[in-house]
């Protein structure tokens, strides 16, 4: 049950469902670092409700999940477009040592990849640097997107302006994914101008294979977070990384990247311990990019 949360956040209704959901997920996940959960109704953003609960103290480890966001969001202030109860929407609060801080989304990129497997039976790849795709045959299909978000590390204070955290240092990262599970069908989609403005890019797991079940898809989810999460914990991002990079859909692909102010265009060869992505561009030198929306291009 969520207290003392400022206006626009989360609001949950006593629904039966939604209490019933909860309950399945944290008696199967009892005994991991992610039995905490909090399913509700409607909120603002499952991201925005997470920080709030850290600032307030909470543990690593809290879960937040919304059938409904109003104000969901992904990259570049960009809002995130679902239709009610099509989508699981979840944020997991995370505490990790700065040292593998930035290897904390790459953590649930993998995990959700191999959750969307074990249930759904689809294969799915990592487009650099947030998003879970299908092929299709007009080319790929954003099935999810992935949104981190770092507070202000330990030790820090508006006043006194960013501190860069030590190795040791705990940071606060919420991750959340939004992933498309039982949308209305295609023909049907033109009916609701938000989706139709984004169909044309996204898929949902209900379009590729049979309906698949929320709960168990976020119960297979985290379970995979707490095994890839606690590993990075224990060992540092190296065995993450391999299997990221196993699982991309960017790596050597020729890209566009999109940095704003200017465009990068190369081969994409290689990602860093931090989840940054390294570019031989086509003048023949390497960039390392830690921000950027990838076009996947055909080959030359």
């Amino acid at each position: 049950m969520f207290t003392g949360m400022s206006e626009g956040g989360a609001r949950f209704e006593g629904d039966d469902l939604v209490g019933a959901a909860a309950d399945r997920v944290r008696a199967a996940l009892a005994g991991t670092r992610f039995a905490d959960v909090r399913w509700v109704a409607e909120t603002g953003s499952t991201n925005a409700d997470a920080l709030d609960l850290a600032r307030d103290g909470a543990p690593e480890g809290i879960v937040v999940v919304a059938d409904h966001q109003r104000a969901g969001r992904g990259r570049r202030a960009r809002s995130w477009v679902a239709p009610p109860g099509g989508s699981l929407l979840v944020s997991v609060l995370l505490r990790p040592p700065a040292r593998v801080a930035g290897a904390t989304s790459m953590a649930a990129a993998v995990a959700m990849v191999d959750a969307v497997a074990d249930v759904a039976g689809v294969s799915s790849r990592l487009k650099w640097p947030n998003d879970l795709v299908l092929a299709s045959d007009d080319g790929e299909r954003k099935l999810a997107g992935i949104l981190a978000e770092a507070d202000w590390p330990a030790g820090s204070t508006i006043s006194g302006g960013y501190r860069a955290p030590a190795p040791h240092d705990r940071a606060v990262v919420v991750v959340g994914i939004g992933l498309n599970v039982t949308w209305p069908p295609r023909d049907e989609v033109v009916l609701d101008a938000g989706l139709a403005e984004v169909a044309d890019l996204a898929t949902a797991l209900n379009w590729v294979g049979p309906e698949v079940d929320r709960v168990g898809l976020l119960i297979a989810f985290l379970r995979h977070l707490d095994d890839r999460y606690g590993a990075l914990l224990r060992s540092g991002p190296a065995g993450l990384l391999a299997d990221w990079r196993a699982r991309s859909a960017t790596l050597g692909r020729r890209v566009r990247v999109d940095l704003g102010a200017d465009d990068v265009e190369g081969t994409a060869v290689d990602v860093t311990d931090e989840g940054h992505l390294v570019v031989e561009t086509v003048e023949g030198h390497r960039r390392t990019l830690a921000v950027g929306d990838v076009v996947h291009l055909r080959p030359l």
